[in-house]
């Protein structure tokens, strides 16, 4: 066979296309297959799908391949212009092995994407001897596009959390479905518009936002303004553990404002922060022994602990009457920090107890952050927030890219 012919098994190539030559250098590590039509060959109008469409110019163009062994591999072609038969006009035909405006074929594409879920993407690129800016381009366009693909018309019921994009008041919002766990919609800032903007994308991809009957969120004003503006007819559920999250806040400043007294409470703080199951055998023992002092510190972890009981209660009912208890000790313990947490729950107490009937919880969005901020941390950071989001989507959108192999 000859080489010409096995290039061409090899890489796939059909009529009209075909393999004319091949340039190998040693010396500068790189292979060079150049394809061509054959002449009379016919394409299909990119515009309108045409069958039939001759050429009428053509110009020269280049992609990067898979390496062949150590070797950088490049395909090159006459690319033609294309006369559509039914009037579209001339129009640059579609090479079967590569995408539009790209300088890579589409098997190389598929190793980056393989990469990228593996590795940062300033490795990546070091690894294929590419600039980042280039690989950047590539994972946005097979993002994008495999987004496009998604449908949302199943979704009736949505979670919401945010994390730093990067240092400052700078923040990213994340939308899940709150039964397929599944990232949809990341935008930038956490103001009542990232909900507006999440409903605009819902719609897009055949969601229906009058569809959404329950939405998860942390107490965040912002976020509460956007779902009743945007999703009317969703029951908001508060995130348990932004509610224990607020609980421990305030066991700290407890501390915080103990240990000026006493010398006891010195680098306890952690120890505060954990469920009793969480303690080592040492962490056991120094909170044993600071039970004897009467602490104010061991009053308000106590209500913390107390109120976690909350959510192992059978049912709405149950729950109200127990949270109705904590709240009367909560309120009465004289300390402050505790008491503000109490009148808080007391502001949003139906939205709390709906718990109950949605089951709704971001506990995992918060694994989800941190991977997405493990991943950022690895890379050093990101150039751009679009950057962050996409990273995201490729760690939790469940996104089929449709790729060659």
């Amino acid at each position: 066979m000859k080489p010409e012919n096995l290039f061409a098994a090899a890489l796939g190539v059909q009529w009209p296309w075909k393999v004319t030559r091949i340039s190998f250098s040693a010396e500068q590590r790189r292979l060079e297959i150049w394809l061509d039509f054959e002449r009379g060959g016919t394409f299909v109008c990119p515009e309108c799908g045409a069958e039939g469409a001759k050429a009428y110019d053509t110009q020269e163009e280049a992609w990067r391949h898979l390496n062949f062994f150590q070797h950088e591999t490049y395909l090159r072609a006459r690319v033609p212009r294309v006369r559509c038969p039914k009037g579209c006009g001339v129009k640059k035909a579609e090479v079967p092995w590569a995408c539009p405006g790209s300088g890579f074929t589409l098997l190389f594409e598929a190793l980056i994407m393989a990469l990228v879920g593996q590795m940062t993407v300033a490795a990546v690129a070091r690894l294929v001897g590419e600039h980042d800016t280039r690989i950047w381009r590539v994972i946005h366009r097979h993002v994008e596009e495999a987004r496009e693909r998604l449908d949302f018309s199943g979704v009736t019921r949505v979670a919401v959390d945010e994390t730093a994009s990067r240092r400052g008041q700078n923040y990213v919002s994340f939308f899940f479905d709150g039964d397929r766990k599944q990232l949809m919609y990341g935008t930038k800032g956490r103001d009542k518009g990232t909900v507006r903007r999440f409903c605009e994308d819902l719609v897009a991809h055949h969601g229906d936002p009058e569809r959404i009957h329950a939405a998860c969120c942390d107490m965040s004003p912002a976020f509460i303004a956007g779902v009743e503006a945007s999703l009317p007819k969703a029951k908001i559920t508060f995130d348990r553990f932004h509610i224990m999250q607020l609980m421990g806040q305030a066991v700290d400043a407890v501390r915080r404002e103990e240990v000026k007294e006493t010398d006891v409470l010195k680098r306890t703080r952690y120890l505060w922060l954990k469920n009793p199951s969480g303690l080592t055998a040492d962490q056991q023992a120094t909170l044993d022994r600071l039970s004897c002092h009467h602490l104010k510190t061991a009053r308000a972890y106590q209500i913390r602990l107390t109120l976690q009981e909350l959510f192992l209660q059978p049912d709405r009912a149950a729950g109200d009457a127990f949270l109705k208890k904590w709240y009367f000790w909560a309120t009465h313990s004289r300390l402050d920090p505790v008491i503000e947490v109490a009148k808080t729950i007391k502001r949003h107490w139906d939205r709390v107890l709906n718990w109950f009937d949605s089951r709704l919880t971001m506990g995992y969005l918060e694994g989800i952050n941190s991977l997405v901020q493990a991943a950022k941390a690895k890379a050093r950071g990101y150039r751009t927030t679009k950057n962050l989001i996409t990273i995201a989507y490729l760690l939790a959108g469940k996104l089929d890219f449709a790729l060659p192999t």
